[in-house]
């Protein structure tokens, strides 16, 4: 499986913060005692920043200080931890599309899901997407300009590559009526016959028909992505901002809502031969 480095900051974050609540600490007694040993600059901004993993490239000598602090003492779990470090310093390949990703959260926790469970109501999922959908999507978002569109698509083609990986994650995605009936005409039956093409046993659409009426996920698309060993992640996006959810509290109610649409919508079988029916219509 690849590794993400992305992922490996989210895990850093949670052992360390885990450390500090074992040892009954509070963020300012830590603050406080990193700076007297007079490694790195440290304030409770910096300690509240590595443990919301809102920290871009982990300092090793910051992690190791830290395990001084909480009492790490034994040397495979010490090494263990800066290696960590040093794994989540490395940079991913979105990283040279920052300028259309952004930091990449989002891909970089995709890359290495076991599996991927996802709702869209509007849109044809991105992982299922052909290059001619993305590029009308992103025309249909106000982009107009062409090497800016170019990027997107690139970037957007270049995460499907999970997709044909012998590791590749299982994803199950469940597509509103509603979005297949937008897909622009001229690019409807490539997009159509993408979606049946690229069903396997770890790829499975289902398609939820207008005919289920109100639903459990009518307040929007969502993503649910599991993960080996770190707990799951539910992700939302609008046209304003995108959040991940990670309490266990809201994974499960969205485990809940998706499993509610999931026997709403057609099974896979159906949802084949609604998809096959599109395209002689």
């Amino acid at each position: 499986m690849a590794s993400s480095p992305t992922l490996r900051r989210r895990r850093l974050s949670r052992h360390l913060r885990e450390l500090r609540e074992a040892k009954g600490y509070t963020a300012q007694y830590v603050t406080t005692e990193a700076k007297k040993r007079g490694v790195g600059r440290w304030s409770r901004g910096k300690l509240t920043r590595i443990e919301n993993n809102e920290w871009t490239r982990p300092s090793p000598k910051d992690v190791e200080v830290l395990l001084d602090i909480y009492k790490v003492t034994d040397p495979e779990q010490r090494q263990a931890y800066v290696t960590l470090a040093k794994q989540a310093r490395q940079r991913g390949w979105w990283v040279g599309y920052s300028d259309v990703l952004g930091k990449g959260a989002y891909v970089g926790l995709e890359i290495e899901a076991s599996r991927i469970r996802t709702y869209q109501a509007l849109l044809i999922p991105g992982l299922l997407q052909t290059a001619g959908y993305a590029r009308s999507a992103m025309r249909s978002a106000g982009i107009t300009d062409t090497d800016e569109i170019q990027r997107h698509v690139e970037a957007r083609m270049l995460r499907k590559q999970i997709l044909g990986n012998p590791d590749s994650p299982r994803v199950w995605a469940i597509i509103d009526e509603a979005a297949l009936r937008k897909i622009p005409p001229e690019i409807r039956e490539e997009q159509i016959r993408y979606l049946l093409d690229v069903q396997r046993p770890e790829v499975g659409v289902q398609v939820l028909p207008d005919s289920a009426g109100l639903h459990a996920a009518t307040a929007g698309s969502f993503v649910i992505l599991d993960f080996p060993e770190d707990p799951s992640v539910v992700y939302r996006e609008d046209i304003l901002a995108s959040a991940f959810y990670e309490d266990p509290r809201e994974i499960s109610r969205c485990e809940v809502i998706y499993d509610h649409v999931h026997a709403s919508a057609l099974s896979v079988e159906d949802s084949r031969a609604f998809l096959e029916a599109l395209l002689t219509t």
